[in-house]
């Protein structure tokens, strides 16, 4: 995905006014509207980290094309 923004303190300021957004809604319809008004620029990836609670600056960090993977305790 090609970012639409300038640099990375413009990202930084439009992921922080999402957080805001999303820190008032009240409902899962409001989250909805959120997601469809913002997902197109920013990513899934973003939204769902600001949406579990991570900050811009973490919603920003890149894994670096190497996947983690999840291992569970037997």
């Amino acid at each position: 995905m090609q970012s639409v923004f300038n640099n990375p303190n413009e990202e930084k300021a439009y992921l922080e006014e999402v957080k805001k957004e999303l820190d008032a809604c009240d409902s899962e319809r409001d989250v909805v509207e959120l997601w469809k008004r913002h997902y197109l620029k920013i990513g899934h990836r973003k939204l769902g980290r600001l949406l579990l609670g991570k900050s811009p600056e973490q919603a920003m960090r890149r894994s670096g094309g190497v996947k983690e993977r999840i291992v569970s305790e037997p």
